[in-house]
């Protein structure tokens, strides 16, 4: 089979740990160390375009509450341990904070005060239920249009326009310039310092995935700090690179215990294009096409977990999950980072999906599959919606299988 393209890959998502303690929220400077479990069996929590939760905009504030907290029983009865809470889904924010808006998400106006904290519940609610909570944070995307009259006339997007770049149908925060790396870095870390959450989750968006016929214009930027790198791809590549490891070393100094995961698209590198990539031929390669160098970050040990979205069925020929899960524990190996294998729950079942994702037990095989790397320490299911309502049995297949001792 050829080259796949994103669309044909997976819709979007994020990454894991679980803590083992339990209590509210710490505001202000409150520490506590969390020890990492490693059995993770963790679900995303997406709330871009109301995909997991608020269920839609507009609900009142005790019906929102009402619908997380839901999700958070959900979680306990199918026996994970973690849920990564999408807390900043495009340059807004589902606590207060004082550098970016209300997400829109919400109450269907960005800006307005939904009358709760909801990262501040979630945390105190799963810690209660013995859940880690991870805060999940997309650093660059702004908006899913490219209109910023749109935006709140407060947003930094609007305050600070040359920051932003329409591509593709949407807004993005400009990597390549220092001032938006520094502040997507204190918008982020704002949410570290007031909760007691249990890791900060990136999912795979870094520049933007490609899109035919269009250009990603960050001429000027590229003019003022390129000139150190053989090419612009490499100076991308840096860009993204000082954004990890600074938020690395951020997290670390803020909230003691805290860890950082990352959960990227599934593959690195096609082996065709890199010898040490995987043996396949995906559409999409995270080095090239996102300039996210998603393996040094783990040889680095940058990060604390790493997550990779391996959104495919056993035998699919573009991207074999068979093949990709040994690749993924190769990297890890002797790097003290741990890996969590991202699971596709949404095609389960879905009709326009390939026929093993129409078997119930093809989720199961997963688990079996990668259960036999010791470096697989334990899996993340996308997403909250499909752990819930479970189309065809798969979830509740691979707990009964997996997680009986739990």
């Amino acid at each position: 089979m050829g080259r796949i393209s994103r669309r044909a890959f997976a819709l979007g998502a994020g990454l894991a740990l679980a803590g083992l303690t339990a209590g509210d929220a710490v505001a202000g400077g409150g520490h506590r160390h969390h020890r990492p479990r490693h059995d993770m069996r963790g679900m995303w929590l997406a709330t871009v375009a109301n995909r997991d939760w608020p269920s839609r905009p507009g609900l009142t504030a005790d019906q929102q509450r009402a619908e997380l907290l839901a999700h958070l029983d959900t979680a306990v009865r199918r026996k994970l341990n973690a849920v990564i809470f999408q807390v900043r889904p495009t340059a807004d924010a589902l606590w207060p904070s004082p550098h970016e808006p209300w997400s829109q998400v919400l109450t269907g106006v960005q800006g307005q005060d939904p009358g709760w904290d909801p990262l501040g519940t979630a945390v105190r609610e799963a810690h209660r239920r013995g859940l880690g909570l991870h805060a999940w944070f997309n650093p660059y995307r702004v908006a899913n249009h490219t209109d910023p009259s749109r935006l709140v006339e407060t947003h930094p997007a609007r305050v600070h326009p040359d920051w932003v770049v329409p591509y593709g149908g949407k807004l993005y925060y400009n990597p390549g310039l220092p001032e938006v790396r520094r502040f997507v870095q204190e918008a982020m870390l704002d949410a570290v310092g007031k909760y007691d959450i249990d890791a900060v989750h990136f999912d795979d968006y870094f520049y933007p995935y490609p899109v035919a016929g269009q250009t990603f214009d960050d001429d000027a930027a590229y003019a003022k700090y390129g000139g150190g790198f053989a090419d612009r791809a490499a100076w991308r590549r840096d860009n993204i690179d000082r954004l990890v490891h600074e938020m690395a070393g951020r997290i670390k100094r803020t909230r003691r215990g805290t860890r950082f995961g990352i959960s990227p698209f599934g593959v690195w590198r096609n082996r065709a294009t890199d010898p040490e990539g995987s043996d396949t031929t995906a559409g999409v390669q995270t080095y090239d096409d996102l300039h996210a160098d998603t393996r040094k970050w783990v040889r680095e040990g940058w990060i604390d977990h790493v997550v990779p979205q391996v959104y495919w069925n056993l035998g699919f020929p573009a991207a074999d999950y068979a093949k990709l899960v040994p690749w993924w524990a190769e990297t890890v190996r002797g790097t003290g980072v741990d890996l969590y294998i991202g699971e596709a729950l949404y095609k389960a079942g879905d009709p326009a999906q390939p026929a093993a994702w129409q078997d119930p037990a093809e989720l199961s095989r997963h688990l079996t599959f990668a259960g036999q790397f010791p470096e697989t320490r334990g899996h993340v299911y996308f997403s909250a919606k499909e752990v819930a309502q479970d189309r065809i049995g798969a979830m509740a297949r691979a707990v009964a299988d997996h997680y009986g001792r739990f």
